[in-house]
């Protein structure tokens, strides 16, 4: 299995910054001011650029044995999105859901779970980095995205795949300032889309995807924290701009002061 000595994101902002960098990391506990956000905004460009530079882009994320999965992977954020909609959905165990791909494609598509798990699939064991601090290793299988966008076909333009998820969240103020109720969504640009790693899951630890983790489907970009493993998709919309989305920075923490790119 692939396995790099890689600069970690973390590591990279403390070498580059020092203490600084540690207080800018912590968005847990820091609201940005205006002034701040500016600083705190360059130093995500930096490390974007830097892994970028440091890793081709094919470069994998470390995959692990099975003797090294975690006996207990953390089901962080949502774990229900709850209604109506979605009960009925996980009453018929998901057999009328659809993962909708459209926007900047030349084929939009509509696909069932069943549609998706009679494609080739990629299994990979990988660990979760989660920005409150701890990790969990866990196995995946699911599609390639790379693959569903080929498939529908990707426009002239089209710069970022855009999650559009079930779960609104009620806002965490604990987790860096004040936040208001939101429909979850999560971005990545084309790069990290078409990575081998980037798979639409459906399958954890050899079972079925269930609630808690996501079902049933869920984003595995594995080069990123854990805020940008989008849960619970129902669709994927290319755009070359955030700027008609929510807040309009790319993902629901995004417009509550996290980083768009968010490199592990």
């Amino acid at each position: 299995m692939a396995s790099a000595k890689i600069l970690t994101r973390r590591a990279a902002i403390l070498a580059g910054f020092g203490g600084a960098g540690a207080l800018l990391w912590n968005v847990n506990s820091l609201t940005l001011s205006p002034s701040f956000a500016h600083v705190f905004h360059a130093v995500e460009d930096w490390t974007r650029i830097s892994q970028r530079t440091l890793l081709s882009p094919g470069q994998l994320a470390r995959e692990y044995s099975p003797a090294d999965i975690s006996p207990t992977f953390k089901p962080n954020g949502t774990i229900n999105p709850g209604g109506d909609d979605y009960n009925g959905h996980v009453a018929q165990n998901f057999a009328n859901w659809r993962l909708k791909i459209d926007g900047m494609v030349s084929r939009p598509l509509s696909l069932s779970v069943a549609d998706l798990r009679r494609l080739p699939s990629r299994t990979q064991i990988t660990k979760h980095d989660c920005v409150e601090g701890w990790t969990a290793i866990g196995m995946w299988q699911g599609v390639q995205l790379g693959l569903l966008l080929k498939a529908a076909g990707v426009a002239m333009g089209a710069r970022y795949a855009v999650f559009h998820c079930a779960d609104n969240l009620d806002g965490e103020p604990q987790k860096g300032g004040i936040q208001s109720p939101g429909q979850y969504y999560e971005s990545i640009d084309l790069n990290d889309a078409f990575h081998p790693q980037t798979i639409i899951a459906y399958n954890f630890n050899g079972k079925t995807l269930d609630v808690p983790h996501g079902a049933p489907l869920r984003l595995r970009v594995e080069r990123q924290l854990g805020y940008k493993h989008a849960k619970y998709l129902q669709r994927i919309e290319l755009t070359d701009s955030f700027a008609h989305i929510a807040g309009g920075q790319g993902g629901y923490w995004e417009d509550r002061g996290y980083e768009w790119y968010a490199g592990a």
